[in-house]
């Protein structure tokens, strides 16, 4: 397991650590991340899979990752497809 240097983490947007507890015990980890719509009209929506690089603190476990553009416009799709599906049955 690698600790990220600091010349990395400041790269990386994290000049201070981790933006929880201030640590510098960042790692990066490969994830597979399915991320659902929410509610019940979300579940004839299918997962958005994600492979982010996630950066974890090993101190106090906070995490973050970046969705890359792709998968923000399946999302995005998905949400307008929710969104206009409420609305319908409203009216």
């Amino acid at each position: 397991m690698r600790v990220l240097e600091p010349a990395l983490l400041e790269k990386r947007g994290c000049p201070m650590g981790c933006k929880q507890c201030a640590s510098d015990e960042l790692t990066d980890f490969n994830a597979e991340v399915a991320i659902h719509f929410p509610g019940l009209k979300g579940l004839n929506e299918p997962p958005v899979w994600v492979f982010p690089k996630l950066l974890v603190c090993l101190q106090c476990g906070f995490a973050e990752l970046v969705i890359p553009e792709e998968q923000i416009e399946q999302l995005r799709s998905g949400a307008i497809r929710i969104q206009l599906s409420r609305r319908a049955q409203a009216s």
